[in-house]
């Protein structure tokens, strides 16, 4: 499987931080009306950690109040349903994910939003590499322990997740197949919930994309990154190829708005998030989350949009998890 990852020339992103003095004075936004950034995933985990980050920068630029907004349920589906019936001027923005716009299309037969028609592409903004966390008291100190011990007892052991269809689901099916051991999957209401039961050790593991404060906090062990390399974040953490079970899982996340957004308004938000990408505070601030920054044109974010759907067919066929 190709790791997800935008290539951005410099050339590109030199034109993209350009467009924000050009657009300075764009009429968007036209009044003092609050703009919306809906996360279709309860409070906690990562994905509302980028979205309250990016609602404070965005308020700053633009000298309006952004709000948050958190719509849970579903992963991430209904939220991301209540979102389609918006206007498409500017004043609602969806935070998207991988598992929303890419992995939920194979999941619910009455999906209720096309993932490709009923948005406009705004922004790439980042990906973050699953990480396997366990317990603190846990008696596993590496990935090499885990596997062994799903090996001697099949069935026994549970990995929680954010809900059915998520990054952590689908990471942990990938791990299923790549170590070939069966380990239960325990499908929470939100990444925070599933991570609260794992610190108490209701539960023996996760495939987490959020874990980096429970982890520099000493509540969670990670064994293992899902990613190329070793993250700046986890350098002491080995890939899961250098732990003996090569695999790549991450999440993505970027901003869309409703279908047939006026396209000024697309040009200075993308310049807008841009700019706030390559801020050296915000960029750590990411960076410092386990997050590999990614940023573009809105023409590239739909590109890569639409090639996640293609490619998460097979993945989500390959977990097993079943159809609603």
């Amino acid at each position: 499987m190709q790791f997800p990852h935008f290539t951005r020339r410099k050339a590109i992103v030199g034109a993209v931080l350009a467009l924000a003095s050009t657009f300075a004075m764009a009429a968007w936004p036209s009044d003092d009306r609050p703009i919306k950034i809906l996360v279709p995933w309860p409070a906690g985990g990562a994905t509302d950690q980028i979205g309250r980050m990016l609602g404070q920068s965005l308020s700053q630029a633009l000298g309006v109040p952004v709000v948050v907004e958190n719509k849970g349920g579903a992963g991430g589906v209904i939220g991301t349903q209540q979102f389609v019936k918006e206007k498409p001027d500017g004043h609602n923005i969806l935070l998207v994910t991988s598992s929303t716009n890419a992995a939920a299309p194979y999941l619910y037969a009455k999906l209720g939003f096309d993932p490709i028609k009923d948005f406009t592409p705004v922004v790439s903004l980042c990906e973050i590499p699953n990480v396997m966390v366990v317990p603190a008291k846990s008696p596993w100190n590496s990935l090499q322990d885990v596997v062994a011990a799903a090996k001697r007892d099949p069935g026994k052991y549970t990995y929680g997740s954010a809900g059915i269809g998520g990054s952590q689901h689908l990471a942990g099916a990938q791990f299923k197949t790549a170590a070939g051991v069966d380990v239960r999957h325990v499908p929470y209401k939100g990444s925070g919930p599933a991570a609260q039961d794992l610190i108490g050790g209701h539960i023996d593991m996760m495939l987490d994309t959020g874990s980096l404060g429970s982890i520099r906090g000493g509540l969670l062990r990670p064994l293992a990154v899902a990613s190329g390399k070793r993250l700046p974040a986890l350098p002491n953490v080995p890939t899961f190829k250098e732990a003996g079970t090569p695999m790549l899982a991450s999440a993505w996340y970027g901003l869309m708005l409703p279908a047939n957004a006026p396209p000024e308004v697309v040009t200075r938000l993308n310049a807008e998030v841009n700019k706030m990408l390559h801020n050296p505070e915000f960029h750590d601030k990411l960076t410092g989350m386990g997050a590999i920054v990614m940023g573009g044109t809105a023409q590239e974010f739909g590109k890569f949009a639409a090639s996640e759907l293609k490619r998460y067919e097979a993945i989500v066929r390959d977990s097993g998890a079943p159809k609603e």
